[in-house]
Parts: C-alpha cells; sequence; structure tokens
C-alpha cells in the first residue's frame, strides 16, 4: 500500500527537494526531502528490481500536473505490464489476462516504492541512522538506514542522491541484515520537463475487459465481512473491497492491514474442494504470502513483510456475524 505524501506548493516543494544537505541534516530530515522528491519532481527513469533470483527491469516517468502526480510504471521484460496512475485513478494494464483492474487513487506519492516516511508512527516502530555512501549514477549519495524495532516488518537501506534526495537504490532487508529485496536505478534524469505523451500506456486495451471495485460490494463486506482476533504491533484493518475477477464465479473479499508504512493484503474466497486445505507459504524476495482455510473459505495473506507477520494475519481472521443476526431469536 503507497503512502500519502503532502505535495507543497510547486515553487516550495522545488526548493526544499534541491536545497543541499547540512552537516546537521538528521535522518528524519533526508527522508521527509526524499518524500518531497518522489511526489513534486519531474523525473524519468530505468532501474533493476530484484526479489530473490528474480530480476525485472523497468521503467518509471513521473510528473506533476496542477499540484497532482501523474505516473507511469513499465515492466520492460515482455510481460507487456503496466501502471499508470491518473490524478483520480490507478490503472493497472494485465495483458495475459486482458484485464485493466482499476482502483482509486489514495495517495501523491510515487509507484516507485512504498517507503517509510517521517512521523511519531515512524519513530515508535523504526530506529534512523545516516551514513556516508559511494556515488551512483555519479552523484553524491546519503545512506539512511531505517531499522524495525521488532521481528514483524523488514529494515531499508537507502541511497540518496545528495542534491535531490531522490532514491538511486534502495534494499529491503530481513532480521538478519540480509538484501531479500532491491531496486537500482541504471539511468535516472531528474528534473527535465516529461512530456504528457510518455504518462499514455502502451498497451492497447481495446477488447479488454476493466473491473472496478463496487461500491455497494463494499458495503455488503462492512456488513458481513472479517476481523482479525489479535494484530501485530501497529498493523489496523484500513479498507475493505470486494473483487470479482476473471475464471471466479464468486466475488473475492479483499482486506488491506497496514502499519502506516508495510501493508498486508488478505484475500477470503470460498474453498474450491472438498475437506480442508492444509497450511501454505510462499516467498518472493521480500514479499511474502499463508494461505489457511477457516469455515469453508481460502483465506490468504500477501504483502512486504517476513513470513511471520503474514502467517499471524491470516490465522488470526475470523467471520462476522451481520449485525442484523445479532441478539436474534
Amino acid at each position: 500500500m503507497r503512502r500519502a505524501f503532502i505535495v507543497p506548493l510547486a515553487g516550495v516543494a522545488a526548493i526544499a527537494a534541491t536545497s543541499p544537505a547540512t552537516a546537521e541534516t538528521t535522518a528524519r530530515d533526508w527522508l521527509e526531502r526524499m518524500t518531497r522528491s518522489l511526489a513534486s519532481l519531474h523525473y524519468d527513469g530505468l532501474f533493476i528490481h530484484t526479489a530473490g533470483s528474480q530480476s525485472e527491469s523497468m521503467r518509471i516517468v513521473h510528473r506533476t500536473v496542477d499540484g497532482r502526480s501523474v505516473e507511469r510504471l513499465v515492466s520492460l521484460d515482455r510481460s507487456g505490464r503496466e501502471i499508470v496512475r491518473t490524478p483520480e485513478e490507478v490503472h493497472f494494464y494485465l495483458p495475459d489476462r486482458r484485464v485493466v483492474l482499476v482502483e482509486p487513487r489514495s495517495d501523491d506519492g510515487s509507484l516507485l516504492k512504498a517507503l517509510p516516511a517521517p512521523g511519531p508512527q515512524l519513530d515508535a516502530l523504526y530506529t534512523l541512522e545516516t551514513s556516508p555512501g559511494h556515488r551512483l549514477l555519479r552523484r553524491d549519495v546519503q545512506i539512511v538506514d531505517i531499522r524495525p524495532r521488532d521481528g514483524y516488518r523488514y529494515g531499508y537501506r537507502l541511497w540518496l542522491d545528495a542534491d535531490t534526495a531522490m532514491p538511486l537504490r534502495s534494499d529491503v532487508l530481513d532480521a538478519e541484515a540480509r538484501t531479500v529485496e532491491s531496486i537500482q536505478f541504471t539511468k535516472l534524469e531528474i528534473g527535465e520537463d516529461v512530456s504528457a505523451r510518455e504518462l499514455e500506456p502502451g498497451v492497447d486495451a481495446t477488447g479488454y475487459q476493466w473491473l472496478r471495485p463496487r461500491p455497494e460490494a463494499e458495503r455488503r463486506v462492512r456488513q458481513a465481512g472479517w476481523l482479525p482476533r489479535k494484530m501485530p504491533p501497529g498493523f489496523r484493518l484500513v479498507a475493505f473491497r470486494s473483487h470479482s475477477l476473471p475464471g471466479l464465479p464468486m466475488r473475492t473479499q479483499h482486506l488491506i492491514f497496514s502499519d502506516g508504512f508495510a501493508s498486508v493484503s488478505v484475500f477470503i474466497e470460498p474453498a474450491a474442494g472438498k475437506g480442508p486445505v492444509p497450511p501454505e507459504s510462499t516467498s518472493v524476495g521480500s514479499a511474502n504470502a499463508f494461505s489457511t482455510q477457516v469455515n469453508g473459505q481460502v483465506v490468504t495473506a500477501v504483502g512486504e513483510v517476513p513470513p511471520a507477520t503474514v502467517r499471524e494475519i491470516a490465522t488470526s481472521l475470523a467471520p462476522v456475524e451481520p449485525p442484523e443476526s445479532v441478539g436474534g431469536p
């Protein structure tokens, strides 16, 4: 889940985002500058996304229009997948399924990566530290380490451009400080004007199915949804949706839990076969999933959090009776 960033006035943002750091600059200051830069600067870059043994080349294009960011994220490895964020919506283009998933836009950050932003909750969940780093892309960099205070979330190491605080590289670290996922730019142009044409999808979606969440479905989830009995510290339910996906006869309930930085999606759908299904865990880079069966429903938790976190969230969920049935005869 992406963080909501505050976009200042254009002139103020440009000065704040590009002003050189002083010797007294703290880790919090670096994160604040990074947040403003990701949300307000024009940039066009190529990067390598590595998760475990898998790597993917991607391009990101970002510009601001009337104070709102518009963005396009493209896979360059023949899958054709794209994400285009307009001022109102986010469109996920999936050519292999001939489907476009549409969600309401919920923040002003960047699609590049969900990175921790400064705030009281950050201090409660993480410790921060800075150190000098080697040059990347012929730019001086500052390293910011973000270390979790418990085992329910990952840590981060960020290599920030000294002039703009743009993240030239970001690593996700496990409890042993091993890299489980990374993003590293191979080319990045900052501050140049980005043509509106570069923000248009490269996918011809003629004949594609466009799937949008239904407001009435979300109300039904509220009335007869699922709630956790116990949650990892700091996590809470922040959103609930209902999706209809190709090939599935029933709608899938989708719950999102977040600690303000890391997020976990939980999908609940009817079990396909007869009898209980054994719990199953999978991992790809920093993304972990845990699936189990509860009351004839398959509950799958997925997120860029340690395995113990998705397991605890999935196993804590239980169905909630509709309000009208409580206290009935």
